[in-house]
């Protein structure tokens, strides 16, 4: 079973940036796609950014221009780089893995606190 361990989460002033790490447990031979969601506390999960197999990316509105996710495939590995970090950012964030024919896996989450 794989397990996803992520890493890079803190607290940064308004502007800042952040670096989220998010590692498989073993390898993964073939992926739908992974990426990540958050959720701020009272409100539902929501979409961040997602990467397929084949290295499309998907971004929210919101931060598009602002977070680019990226993916090295030889250590089953997804980042999302934070820059221009906004106190609308803050929330848990979480690694989610979508694999053909075994379904969804999600991290533990990361929290990430934006100052104003």
């Amino acid at each position: 079973q794989v397990q996803l361990v992520e890493s890079g989460g803190g607290l940064v002033q308004a502007g800042g940036s952040l670096r989220l790490s998010c590692a498989a447990s073993r390898s993964i031979v073939r992926i739908n796609s992974m990426g990540w969601y958050r959720q701020a506390p009272g409100k539902q999960r929501e979409l961040v950014a997602t990467i397929t197999g084949n290295g499309l990316t998907n971004y929210a509105d919101s931060v598009k221009g602002r977070f680019t996710i990226s993916r090295e495939n030889g250590k089953n590995t997804v980042y999302l780089q934070m820059n221009s970090l906004k106190p609308e950012d803050t929330a848990a964030y979480y690694c989610k893995l979508d694999r053909p024919f075994v379904g969804v896996t999600w991290g533990q989450g990361t929290q990430v606190t934006v100052s104003s």
